[in-house]
């Protein structure tokens, strides 16, 4: 049996090509479906055909929505009566804290002292019950923990969870809806709930296209799993793409066998390419993106991706602190 066979096999035990199509039917009416615009700058600079997948304008700023409202509106009544909780280096408390709001589903958010203080408040603003917890995603884990054992709330996992990882695998749906076959998919890195989807969607229909994961240098805690084999920790360190920080979880279910199966590289990056693709987001494309957003643009800008042919590069989220952009934007040194 083919290694692609054998791929294809643990991906379908996993989640169902059928579950996304489910996901995409559940939640169309409460998201946007984004465009996918060609970049001529990136095209030229790279020898390919580079197109960009807007996602940073869906409409709480990231690609999270997704994933939360199929989670919110597949639970039972008694679930949406005794409410949610998670944990959330950010993009995600704040989707699903709109998913609630707009289902009346009471949701509690938990995060560490890492997340910036612009998505903490925006989540405050949709409504969550914010809870600021330790030094890490893993800290803030062990309160979700304890309010779903003595509250009986549902815990709506940021990425390893099937319906979370359907849900964000209709992204992949829609870029094969504007890119029959694309030979390369650039795909934001963390616990790898995006990834996980977006691959399950294109390869079961264009099993030759490359899924290539993004993430930064330091705290990447997939890219150090998949290394060592299992599921393992990484110390939380301050970077420009705060979204892709926080641990796999050592009890991982779905998404590190997934990566492990679809993914064909992972690529790194260094706080310096992190800025320069944010920096040239704004300047040549004309899109204001977060540092986990633009580390697909930042990959090709630093020459990492080979032979990109026709490319997607998925830009996630634009919810990060205005004075920080400013300051990328304008050539300034930023500290982490």
């Amino acid at each position: 049996m083919s290694r692609a066979t054998n791929q294809t096999e643990t991906a379908e035990q996993l989640l169902p090509v059928a579950s996304i199509v489910e996901a995409g039917r559940r939640i169309e009416d409460d998201i946007l479906r984004t465009a996918l615009v060609p970049s001529m700058t990136l095209s030229a600079r790279s020898g390919g055909s580079i197109h960009l997948k807007l996602e940073h304008h869906q409409l709480t700023g990231s690609f999270k929505l997704r994933g939360a409202t199929n989670a919110i509106l597949s639970l039972s009544e008694d679930r949406k009566r005794k409410g949610v909780v998670t944990f959330s280096t950010g993009n995600h408390g704040r989707a699903l804290s709109y998913a609630a709001r707009r289902a009346g589903v009471a949701c509690v958010i938990c995060m560490s002292e890492l997340v910036p203080q612009n998505k903490i408040d925006a989540i405050g603003l949709l409504g969550a019950d914010v809870r600021i917890v330790g030094r890490s995603q893993d800290e803030a884990q062990v309160e979700v923990e304890r309010l779903a054992e003595e509250a009986g709330m549902t815990i709506v996992p940021p990425f390893d969870d099937p319906l979370v990882i359907a849900g964000q695998g209709t992204l992949g749906m829609e870029i094969l809806d504007d890119m029959a076959h694309p030979d390369t998919v650039l795909v934001p890195l963390s616990g790898g709930g995006l990834i996980s989807g977006v691959a399950r969607a294109i390869k079961a229909y264009c099993p030759q296209t490359r899924i290539i994961g993004i993430s930064m240098e330091h705290g990447a805690a997939m890219a150090a799993s998949i290394r060592a084999g299992k599921p393992v920790t990484v110390e939380e360190v301050p970077t420009l793409a705060d979204s892709l920080g926080g641990g796999i979880g050592l009890d991982n279910r779905w998404t590190f066998e997934m990566t492990r199966a679809l993914v064909d590289d992972i690529v790194l990056l260094s706080e310096h390419e992190i800025a320069a693709g944010i920096s040239h987001a704004y300047w040549q494309e004309g899109e204001i993106v977060e540092g986990a957003g633009a580390v697909g643009i930042a990959a090709l800008l630093a020459g990492k991706i080979d032979n990109p042919g026709q490319c997607v590069a998925i830009m996630t989220g634009c919810n990060l602190d205005m004075s920080v952009h400013h300051q990328l934007i304008s050539g300034e040194r930023v500290s982490q």
